[in-house]
């Protein structure tokens, strides 16, 4: 998989909520938060055609979008990488990193431990 830049995952985070678009419906998304061009969002949508992020139905005028990756692939392979890079290998450096520059909830605390014993009580 193309590891998607910043740009790329935004557009792929509209479409994994919208399950398909066009480029006017992401870019009209996209305008509604931050200053961007109609065709820098096309010409960013295309570059995602061909890398093969999204796939394009050509059938009307409007193209429409669909992503090719699920948004739980696409998150597990550059989360992946970022522990590979970033942290040489650890998951424990990652977690403890993120917990030491967030102030997690109780609510959110709780849930880190229900998923801890989850994954200690997982038959091997």
């Amino acid at each position: 998989m193309n590891k998607p830049t910043e740009a790329e995952l935004e557009i792929l985070a509209l479409l994994w909520e919208m399950k398909e678009a066009s480029v006017r419906q992401i870019h009209d998304r996209l305008a509604a938060t931050k200053e961007t061009g109609y065709t820098t969002t096309l010409k960013i949508m295309q570059i995602m055609h061909a890398k093969g992020m999204v796939i394009r139905d050509e059938q009307n005028r409007s193209h429409i979008y669909r992503p090719t990756t699920n948004q739980k692939d696409t998150q597990n392979s550059l989360l992946k990488n970022l522990v590979s890079t970033a942290f040489g290998g650890s998951s424990k450096s990652l977690v403890m990193q993120a917990l030491g520059q967030e102030n997690p909830s109780k609510d959110e605390i709780d849930e880190i431990r229900a998923f801890l014993d989850q994954l200690e009580n997982k038959p091997k």
